[in-house]
């Protein structure tokens, strides 16, 4: 969960936000207690593929969803009625 921030203190700490974000963390900004908006720690331009060993790993613990075939069925069968 998110470190939550209130605009008057990002404005009187900005240094102490900043070096917050540096180090990886996530803030909530807020405005009278109120969400507002997330402050998240750049990400530089990713690499979109994966060693199949880390996809594995990734399937395996996510594990599947058992509503998809049903989900894909609706989709085809709305494919195939509009042909």
């Amino acid at each position: 969960m998110a470190r939550e921030i209130s605009v008057r203190d990002l404005r009187n700490h900005t240094a102490k936000v900043v070096a917050a974000l540096r180090a990886g963390e996530r803030l909530s900004l807020t405005v009278n207690r109120t969400p507002v908006a997330d402050i998240v720690p750049h990400a530089g331009a990713r690499n979109p593929w994966v060693p199949s060993e880390t996809l594995r790993r990734i399937v395996e613990e996510a594990g599947a969803d058992t509503r998809l075939l049903d989900d894909l069925g609706e989709v085809r069968g709305a494919l195939i009625d509009d042909a």
